[in-house]
This record gives structure tokens, sequence and C-alpha cells, in this order.
């Protein structure tokens, strides 16, 4: 939301194009903490909640870092409020987890930062991605999980490394 000009409070579900037919997600589809059972549809039920998602921000896609020199991971990471745990980054191609320290917590509905250090030992290209995980142990995702309208893209951030 972006500008509040006006608020109506109202006593029954809104039934505006945007509540009613396009802010909704496949029934049982997504693992949501919270719903409208009320407003659920035969095949759809509104979004209710922000789903786990982070995004690498110290590297860009295709960028170069030089061997056995020790950087940095750096991303953030944010949900619909509840506490992070522990994330983590991935590399060799997928093969091994690094856990990450969790940057300060400003507060519930803030992005949160996570950071882990890296020395590639290997020259060549390689895969680095970020997966957050909440407290209440919702993840970012590996497959995409299909919808009309493209909400909830949570899949794991990726991006790759050319070490030098």
């Amino acid at each position: 939301m972006k500008h509040v000009t006006s608020i109506n409070a109202v006593t029954k579900p809104f039934t505006g194009f945007w509540m009613n037919s396009a802010y909704r997600i496949p029934l049982r589809a997504f693992p949501l903490v919270e719903r409208f059972v009320s407003q659920d549809s035969a095949v759809s039920t509104p979004i209710t909640e922000m789903v786990v998602n982070s995004l690498i921000t110290s590297h860009a896609n295709g960028a170069s870092v030089k061997a056995a020199l020790l950087s940095l991971w750096r991303a953030i990471a944010w949900d619909g409020a509840t506490a992070f745990a522990p994330s983590r980054f991935r590399r060799d191609g997928g093969k091994t987890w690094v856990s990450a320290t969790l940057g300060e917590d400003i507060g519930r509905f803030a992005f949160r930062t996570f950071s882990a250090p890296f020395s590639p030992k290997s020259k060549g290209k390689h895969i680095v991605m970020a997966r957050s995980t909440n407290k209440i142990g919702q993840s970012q995702r590996q497959k995409l999980i299909p919808n009309p309208e493209g909400y909830h893209h949570n899949l794991m951030h990726s991006i790759v490394l050319t070490v030098t």
C-alpha cells in the first residue's frame, strides 16, 4: 500500500476486483498460517500473508571474484512478520550449505540481513544460492508453485559467480 486516502470499514467481505478476484492464490497450494476460510472459492483463497523470501545483495549475477580471496556473501530476507531462523548459502553447485549469521533484528516487519564469509578454492563458474527460513519453519522453495497470477514466487535466489 502506497497511499491511504480513505478507510471504509465494512461488515462483510469486500467484493471489489482486487480483493474478490485478483489477489488470490490456488486453494491449498501454499502452506498458509492464517486464512479467511469464509472467502475461499472452489479453486482459490485470498492472499493473507507474505511468504519467506530473500535476495543475494553482495554480488550481481555474473560477478567475478578472486580465488582464495576471503569475501563476504550478504543477503536480505523478509516475510510476513515472523522472526527469522539462521539462513544459509549454498555453494559448490548445490552440494554444500553454509550457515549464515543473522544481522540485527530491527523489527518484525523489517528486512533482516544475513551474511557468511567465503573463500572460493577453484576457478571457474560457481552457482551461489541463498535460502531463508523463519522461526515457524517456512523456507524458500526449490521448485515454483505455478499459479495464474504469479504470486508467492519465492524460489531460492541464485547467482553465477566467476572465480578467477
